[in-house]
């Protein structure tokens, strides 16, 4: 099969088993890997890469916008380390979900309904299909506001158009997973530029950002603020979605073939997380120049942000800003749909069609929109409701990925396992303290 031939998952249909890349049957036949690996370095090294950039879609959903921009509200540059230590992490977490898939043919849904007892995997899935509602509340709340500091829509009628474009942009899946691949990627390229333009021209202090990568705590409230920023940074969706994107993207023969695959799946986490950590930092940044000088930015950071960058920039910054906000929203939008799609087929194996996954899953953020809560506020909330789900996908994935009678010759070392395993430790209780703290307050 040629490689410009193949075709993307059916959502809707029998099986969600990823796209496909396949070389010929036939005995001296090359390799799917050896196909693409004879376009050149660079043409086919590039159609190795793109997984990683849909995973990394979570990491600037507009969750991460409200977490940033509080944090360098409250605290300035002060906590940027925090961000790069998030990050980090999360390129260990992506890279492990990516070597599940390409090490086994199978995502992390399928392998914890295979290997976990029913009544394990089944409560997983339970919460899984939770934790999807209260991602695509970020989502949704986030697409809304950016609509409508552009345009003026509405919130409620703005949700129901984030849920139109989302749906649009998922089927292009169906035409090839590089049509998708290329959106989404298109679209973190629009939250980059938005940012970059924007810290170009809001004055950010060199010295602050030097002294914020310095490792520090200024008191109880600094805590709980790196508490959000860790906590909320490993999305579980990302985690689950990531697996099933790499593991039967392109088929290898052997063993050897895989480690040559999983050296561009490294690089694809290294350059699409490093995107998600420069970004999430250029919120910061931005929050911290703008609210150094006017104080406080009130209960609803996003709004105020968009307005501060109005008053004291101009408006082309407020304009980046909004739609920066919204290539967020409806990218993680249809991110998170398909990772639904993932997770309800690798757990339980079941489907339902795309368009009543989708009604389901947006409910709570119209009826949240048509409330008309208050935005930032709401977007934090779904933070910690996410952070329930955050375990039910790390410590699986640290368990699964080292056993060798899963992952054959990819099995992780011990150092990967450790480190691993203490991720998922910080992870959990730093989410821990953050729901206590949430409802002590």
């Amino acid at each position: 099969m040629a490689a410009d031939s193949v075709t993307g998952p059916n959502l809707t249909g029998p099986n969600l088993t990823g796209p496909t890349l396949t070389g010929s049957t036939h005995a001296g036949a090359p390799s799917a890997l050896r196909v693409l690996r004879a376009r050149g370095r660079i043409r086919g090294g590039a159609a190795l890469l793109g997984p990683a950039f849909v995973a990394a879609v979570a990491y600037i959903d507009p969750g991460n916008f409200a977490t940033n921009f509080s944090a360098g509200a409250v605290s300035g540059y002060e906590l940027a380390w925090a961000i790069v230590v998030a990050n980090l992490m999360a390129m260990l977490v992506q890279y492990l979900s990516a070597k599940v898939g390409v090490a086994t043919g199978r995502d992390l849904p399928e392998l914890c309904r295979d290997h976990l007892p029913r009544a394990v995997s089944r409560g997983l899935w339970l919460q899984a299909e939770l934790v999807a509602m209260a991602t695509d509340l970020a989502e949704f709340v986030g697409a809304a506001i950016g609509l409508n500091l552009l345009f003026g829509v509405p919130l409620l009628p703005a949700g129901l158009i984030t849920a139109v474009v989302a749906f649009a942009i998922l089927a292009l899946e169906q035409r090839g997973y590089r049509r998708f691949e290329i959106v989404i990627a298109a679209l973190l390229g629009i939250v980059c530029l938005g940012f970059g333009y924007d810290l170009a021209v809001v004055g950010v202090s060199p010295a602050g950002i030097g002294a914020g990568l310095t490792p520090s705590l200024a008191g109880p409230d600094s805590l709980l603020l790196v508490t959000g920023i860790v906590g909320a940074t490993v999305m579980p969706h990302a985690v689950y979605l990531h697996s099933a994107l790499t593991k039967s993207r392109v088929s290898c023969r052997d063993d050897a073939e895989r480690r040559e695959l999983l050296g561009f799946q490294r690089l694809d986490v290294l350059v699409a997380l490093g995107a998600a950590g420069v970004i999430n930092l250029a919120m910061l940044f931005t929050a911290a120049a703008l609210f150094h000088r006017a104080g406080q930015p009130g209960p609803d950071a996003i709004v105020a942000a968009h307005a501060e960058l109005g008053r004291v920039v101009g408006g082309g910054a407020a304009l980046a800003f909004a739609v920066a906000l919204l290539a967020s929203g409806i990218s993680a939008s249809s991110v998170g749909t398909y990772a639904g799609q993932v997770v309800m087929q690798g757990f339980v194996g079941r489907r339902i069609p795309l368009l009543a996954r989708r009604t389901l899953t947006m409910l709570p953020a119209l009826a949240v929109l048509g409330a008309g809560l208050p935005a930032t506020q709401s977007l934090v909330i779904s933070q910690v409701v996410l952070s329930f789900g955050i375990p039910f996908a790390l410590v699986p994935l640290a368990l699964l990925t080292r056993r060798p009678d899963i992952m054959g010759s990819l099995v992780n070392r011990g150092l990967t396992t450790v480190a691993t395993a203490c991720i998922a430790g910080l992870i959990i209780g730093l989410n821990g303290y953050l729901l206590y703290a949430t409802l002590r307050g």
